[in-house]
């Protein structure tokens, strides 16, 4: 996948589409999703044009990844999830449902989660 600059988190990160925003530092934006699946649905994203987990961990900064991760503990801490448990999610490609070429990680809470996947036959 190649970064595409007009990709609607890029669009939200220029402020371009208006977001929800929980947080945001140099390197990262929380925002709530707009079609939550669990009671507590937030995404994080990091600053930079990246397309995956694998292209963020080859090319970020040592900072930009030290940076986003703690603003996703953040995030977890202040939505009241650290307690009782929350689960990260992070699509990466085509097999795995990846929808925006933006690395970025889905933050569940807020309720019981339930299976990781369902088996498919």
């Amino acid at each position: 996948m190649t970064y595409d600059h007009s990709n609607i988190f890029a669009r939200i990160l220029r402020k371009e589409i208006p977001s929800l925003t929980v947080y945001e530092d140099d390197y990262a934006l929380a925002f709530h999703d707009i079609a939550p699946q669990a009671p507590i649905h937030v995404l994080v994203i990091p600053k930079g044009p990246y397309v995956s987990i694998a292209d963020f961990s080859a090319t970020a900064s040592a900072d930009e990844i030290t940076g986003f991760w703690r603003a996703v503990a953040k995030v977890a801490e202040d939505e009241g999830l650290t307690k009782e448990g929350f689960r990260l999610i992070s699509n990466s490609g085509a097999n795995s449902g990846q929808e925006v070429p933006h690395f970025h990680v889905h933050l569940f809470g807020g309720t019981a989660l339930g299976p990781l996947l369902s088996k498919k036959s």
